[in-house]
């Protein structure tokens, strides 16, 4: 459900009981959002008042958010009017998406400053508004003016204005007729225009929800499609339209509306509850639990997908640079060819015309004398031909013994790029995305990609990833297992994996990885000389099993072995 009119007026209807708190505290966690910090009746509170286009709103929080150390010009404005002032009033008008809070200082009882914080939440065009008590702009979050296509003037000094709207208030209506009234010309103006059946209308082919939220104030789309789902209406009516009129009627005249959840947690509305012992601020505690976590989905898969792309750019480069060397060796496997056209045509000088030619046609007495034919550049002559043959054996040779070395430490490099992206794609929070950034980070395989700072002098470029040290204890944080009494660690990056096998583990612990395919490494922590069962060891396996990039695999092998074997191939 979006945060319409009708959520605005219930989250309102709450804040109520925030009337009389003192603010003590402004700022401004990201350029869309302003925390109001508010003391009052022995407990603190925190307003928090959004205008990002997908998520925008207003409701009391409990979640931490950020405060920069250099506070934004807004945030700093708002410091300076509206701390020490208390919370006089905190109403909307209509169901218009626009809350008002009037704000009150009488530090001095003869002459009392009054000014008024306006929230607007209308999507894309969201603005939080300070004004005087004349309605006149101290200042906004966003700046707008008539010059720049807006409606209104929205700047320092300019006069505030109530948004203009063509739809009708719901609010106002007197009972069904006048609701039909209002809605019917755009039923017929749909109906023509869709060459529809008027006696065969259902809800899969009419727009109902849209014809009602388009034509009253404050009631969202989705809002109208929870009541149609709840009162099961299939068929479109006059009676149908009635039913659905009184039913929105009933919960905007509700006293007590709570939140119901659906489509696993992912969307909500309200409906009428029978119970009249909810919390004060219910509602607006709940829509900053819904809010808080769709933010932080929205930020990790941003996240996520971010780094990806980085990621899968940088592995496309190294496939084109695999792509290059493997075609760099097929020419290295005709070197062998040059080299006897440089011998057969030294050899034979003395009965080669000396003059330029194309081709050559001489016995070769390395395959019984067969005739071969051996192209030449017909700008130079035959002895210098033999010279350029000679040249580009030696050079194909010495380039053979580089790029066979080149292409090792590419495939090492391209395995590397895959593993980070299997731990990417196996991340659970922020936190296991910012350690996989981390790592990245000191890698100078992505270097180009993350545009590091320049490195001092003498430092290589091409640099190993660090591994943790113990110093750095505090982020290794493994999955840990507790089986049968036996304890076992699972990596969940690469650098965890170093430090996990290379220095937490001892020798005698058990090491378990997923046989050539990209995985944890899995650490069974045992005594020395003690017995494994091996039930537990089929255990870690699985494990091992688990956190790899074949978890869905019906088969899957698995090494194993003492740490003490196990060792880290060098660079």
């Amino acid at each position: 459900m979006a945060f319409d009119g009708i959520v605005t007026k219930s989250i309102t209807h709450e804040l109520k009981n925030i009337v009389g708190y003192k603010i003590d505290k402004v700022y401004e966690p990201d350029k869309n959002t302003i925390v109001l910090g508010l003391y009052g009746k022995g407990t603190n509170l925190s307003l928090l008042m959004c205008i990002s286009s997908n998520n925008c709103r207003l409701h009391l929080t409990t979640h931490n958010q950020k405060n920069p150390l250099a506070a934004p010009n807004f945030c700093m404005l708002l410091r300076k009017h509206v701390i020490g002032f208390k919370i006089k009033n905190i109403y909307t008008i209509d169901l218009e998406r626009i809350v008002f809070i009037d704000l009150e200082n009488n530090e001095n009882p003869n002459k009392p400053i009054y000014k008024k914080l306006i929230v607007e939440l209308m999507g894309k065009h969201s603005n939080i508004i300070l004004c005087n008590e004349n309605n006149i702009i101290i200042d906004s979050i966003r700046h707008t003016s008539v010059e720049e296509h807006s409606n209104r003037d929205i700047y320092p000094t300019a006069r505030y204005f109530f948004p203009e709207t063509q739809k009708y208030s719901f609010l106002n209506l007197k009972n069904f007729e006048d609701f039909y009234a209002k809605i019917e010309p755009k039923l017929t103006e749909y109906i023509v225009n869709q060459s529809l059946n008027i006696d065969n209308l259902n809800i899969s082919n009419f727009d109902i929800d849209k014809i009602i939220s388009n034509t009253f104030n404050g009631i969202s789309t989705s809002f109208v499609q929870n009541v149609i789902k709840q009162l099961n209406i299939t068929d479109i009516s006059k009676e149908a339209l009635e039913i659905i009129y009184i039913k929105i009627n009933e919960l905007l005249n509700s006293n007590c509306l709570d939140i119901f959840f659906y489509n696993d947690e992912k969307d909500y509305y309200l409906y009428n509850s029978s119970n009249e012992n909810l919390e004060a601020f219910h509602i607006n505690f709940v829509i900053d639990d819904f809010y808080s976590k769709k933010e932080t989905s929205e930020l990790f898969k941003n996240y996520r997908n971010s780094i990806l792309s980085l990621i899968l750019a940088t592995l496309k480069k190294y496939e084109k640079r695999l792509e290059n060397i493997d075609n760099k060796l097929d020419e290295c496997k005709n070197m062998d060819k040059f080299r006897l056209y440089g011998e057969l045509i030294t050899s034979n000088l003395y009965k080669i015309p000396n003059r330029n030619l194309d081709s050559i046609t001489l016995e070769n007495y390395y395959n019984n004398n067969e005739t071969i034919t051996i192209p030449l550049d017909q700008k130079y002559l035959p002895s210098y031909n033999a010279k350029r043959y000679f040249k580009k054996y030696s050079k194909l040779k010495n380039a053979l013994e580089v790029v066979n070395i080149q292409k090792q430490e590419t495939i090492q490099d391209i395995n590397y790029i895959e593993s980070v992206i299997y731990e990417l794609e196996s991340c659970k929070t922020l936190e296991d995305i910012e350690e996989i950034y981390d790592e990245i980070s000191e890698n100078g395989i992505f270097a180009d990609k993350l545009k590091l700072k320049k490195e001092p002098k003498n430092t290589n470029k091409n640099k190993k990833a660090k591994s943790l040290t113990k110093n750095k204890l505090a982020s290794f944080n493994p999955l840990k297992y507790v089986i049968d009494n036996y304890t076992i660690f699972v990596g969940r990056n690469n650098k965890e994996n170093d430090y996990l096998t290379c220095k937490f583990a001892n020798k005698n612990d058990i090491w378990f990885h997923t046989k050539d395919i990209h995985g944890s490494h899995v650490i069974l922590k045992t005594n020395p000389n003690e017995i494994i069962p091996e039930e537990i060891l089929i255990e870690a396996a699985k494990l091992a099993a688990k956190h790899s990039k074949a978890k869905n695999s019906s088969h899957v092998p698995v090494d194993y072995c003492k740490v003490s074997f196990v060792k880290k191939p060098s660079r």
